[in-house]
């Protein structure tokens, strides 16, 4: 058994509220036509039928089909900010500020001003705010008459920027110590910073991103990313199965960047980068090896370093309900990679992949009390192959806690191609507890045979594994905890520590 922990201290602590149901989480709960008035801190009530918010009750039901006939616009939208208490007001008196422009906010929206009210087009404006990583609640209120209606949105904003502290051990370098910044609303407009820089007695290593997203307001402006990276890690392909002549475990550094454009059209996100890597096989002591102790090679080169210039494409198209602990939904990812046969190792490929994730609700034991772990069904399903020459540390590496779990990391397979199929089955235990029953299938599809040097069929790996077991969801001021107990179909147990969903 094997435990992997990571530990994280983060300067902010989040404090939970009281959650309001909003009205826009269904089809409308209301039926009347009649003009409204919405109390500083909404609630829903039910008084003889009718719906109330706030101090307002609704007078005259009116048929649901006859709303949408009666064409009613669109005649204001306010934004309105909530504090981690729920409320609209701070202390002073003054209405909650919070750090999102609203005209930011108004510019995602698809129902606006002047427009005919459209239930589906709200229900779509509300899940597309709830995406947004800068978000951590969004509900939205309606006042209405016969003719017209007024939404008012009600946004609790996430804690940013924040700061993470951590620390560890491992077989690589050691001791390290670990600081990153992150801040998902740079300028109240969602733009992203993620930076780390981790530290040991052997290496210094970092990852740093900018993303400017692209705005639907803004039609002519293209949103922009700029990445620059260094790590280091023992290999996956390469594992200790076969070790370097000196006896050492394979090493592989990696060091580069990308820059990227973005665009979004209609409900797809898409996105071009060029991409450049440098793939590095070392020993200990991080000196350059060429070949481990059966001769075989580990670079395209012959070198040891192969350098990797791609343009990478992707598109994806996201209809989950929310970002963070979806409920319902799915998302679907494409990228086509080509690598461009310049620097060492003159390589040319292109690495085509799919990824489709799918949440579908259930009720199998629940109470239908909230919880931060909703019941439900998630399913992952992946592939992927590579045409052409490519470096065999960036094999398809299956195995591990975000492939199959039970095995370690690629452990199943290092191939040309892939196929994974994961299904979790997700319920509460407590309200910030939840469990989770999972299996992961995965394939080569007999590809480890074509990889240069053939470093999957040498270090016996079996091509293809299937993994299940059980694990744990905790919700706490540092994140979603996730702990996993994966069982491999050869027998061999693991549990492992980290943070966030597996999908």
């Amino acid at each position: 058994m094997r435990i992997q922990i990571a530990v994280v201290a983060i300067a902010v602590i989040l404090i939970a509220g009281e959650n309001l149901e909003a009205v826009a989480n269904s089809q409308s709960s209301t039926e009347d036509g009649t003009s409204s008035i919405v109390a500083t801190k909404p609630t829903l009530e039910i008084e003889g039928g009718y719906a109330k918010y706030g101090d307002y009750i609704g007078l005259t039901p009116v048929d649901t089909q006859s709303v949408e006939f009666s064409q009613r616009i669109v005649k204001d939208i306010q934004i309105r900010f909530v504090n981690n208490k729920d409320q609209l007001i701070d202390d002073k008196g003054q209405p909650i500020k919070g750090r999102t422009q609203k005209e930011f906010i108004i510019g995602l929206l698809k129902l606006k001003p002047g427009q005919v009210f459209r239930e589906d087009l709200l229900e779509a404006d509300l899940q597309r705010l709830r995406r947004l990583e800068s978000f951590n609640e969004v509900n939205v209120y309606r006042q209405e008459d016969a003719k017209s209606v007024n939404l008012i949105y009600e946004i609790k904003e996430r804690n940013f920027p924040s700061l993470i502290l951590g620390g560890g051990s491992n077989e690589d370098v050691g001791l390290f110590g670990r600081v990153g910044y992150k801040d998902e609303n740079i300028s109240g407009l969602n733009d992203k910073l993620d930076t780390t820089v981790q530290i040991s007695g052997k290496d210094v290593q970092f990852n740093g991103q900018f993303t400017s997203r692209y705005r639907p307001e803004e039609p002519n402006r293209l949103g922009y990313s700029i990445k620059a990276f260094r790590n280091r890690n023992i290999s996956g392909t390469f594992n200790e199965d076969i070790k370097l002549s000196n006896g050492d475990k394979v090493r592989e550094g990696r060091f580069g960047g990308s820059v990227g454009v973005l665009r979004s059209f209609d409900e797809w996100d898409a996105a071009i980068s060029l991409n450049y890597t440098r793939i590095s096989l070392r020993d200990r002591d991080y000196k350059v090896v060429q070949v481990d102790s059966l001769g075989n090679p580990l670079s395209v080169s012959g070198t040891g370093i192969d350098d990797l210039y791609t343009v990478l494409f992707s598109v994806s198209r996201d209809q989950r309900d929310r970002r963070e602990n979806p409920t319902q939904g799915s998302i679907l990812t494409l990228s086509t990679e080509q690598a461009i046969p310049i620097g060492l190792g003159n390589i040319s490929s292109n690495r085509l992949q799919g990824d489709y994730i799918q949440y579908l609700p259930v009720s199998w034991i629940g109470n239908g009390r909230p919880t931060d772990n909703p019941e439900m069904l998630a399913i992952n399903l992946q592939i992927g192959t590579t045409i052409g020459d490519f470096p065999p540390a960036d094999a398809f590496n299956i195995g591990g806690l975000d492939s199959v779990r039970g095995y370690g990391y690629g452990k199943v397979a290092s191939g040309r191609s892939y196929g994974l199929a994961s299904v979790e089955y997700r319920f509460p235990i407590f309200y910030s507890i939840g469990g989770v029953l999972f299996t992961d299938f995965a394939s080569d599809f007999g590809s480890s045979e074509t990889v240069l040097g053939e470093p999957g069929v040498l270090r016996d790996k079996p091509g293809s594994g299937f993994g299940y077991g059980l694990g744990l969801r905790v919700k706490s001021s540092f994140g979603l905890i996730r702990g996993d107990l994966g069982i491999s179909d050869r027998g061999e147990l693991r549990f492992e520590v980290t943070t966030g969903q597996r999908f």
